[in-house]
């Protein structure tokens, strides 16, 4: 299991001194613990599919960050934001490629009779669930809109 996982690794960076890596992994273990007593399942803890959304959403969070101390000048947060993000996307599915992802994306709208733009939250929650946080979920909604544009 994912969360497993990042407690091991929280061990052994602190035993080889890293503390970056351990502040970033304890935040993670700390938005974990916030979803399970959130979801109620303290006890039972999170299935990995679930971990994997609250580590996308980190993840999505720290590139957000990193955009805005850019955007204002600030390199050197931009960088420990960058290299949070990094840390973090080492424990999430590998991401599809466009040439993937188009590829799901059509294969959902070939399941349709006449797909209209009305059909677009359907089809995204489809790909959504095959791609299982190997895709983003702005880049799913782009390539959709783009196809039921075609």
């Amino acid at each position: 299991m994912i969360k497993q996982q990042i407690d091991a690794d929280i061990k052994t960076a602190m035993l080889a001194g890293e503390k970056q890596l351990v502040q970033t992994l304890r935040g993670l273990k700390s938005a974990i613990l916030n979803a399970e007593v959130a979801k109620g399942s303290r006890e039972t803890g999170l299935s990995d599919e679930e971990v994997t959304e609250v580590l996308t959403k980190e993840a999505k969070k720290r590139a957000e960050s990193a955009e805005m101390y850019k955007q204002g000048g600030d390199e050197a947060r931009h960088q420990a934001e960058m290299v949070e993000k990094a840390i973090i996307e080492k424990y999430l599915p590998a991401q599809l490629t466009d040439e993937e992802l188009q590829a799901v994306v059509e294969a959902e709208v070939a399941k349709l009779d006449a797909p209209t733009p009305q059909h677009m939250g359907q089809i995204i929650g489809a790909v959504k669930a095959k791609t299982a946080g190997q895709a983003d979920g702005a880049r799913i909604a782009q390539l959709v809109k783009e196809k039921l544009a075609s």
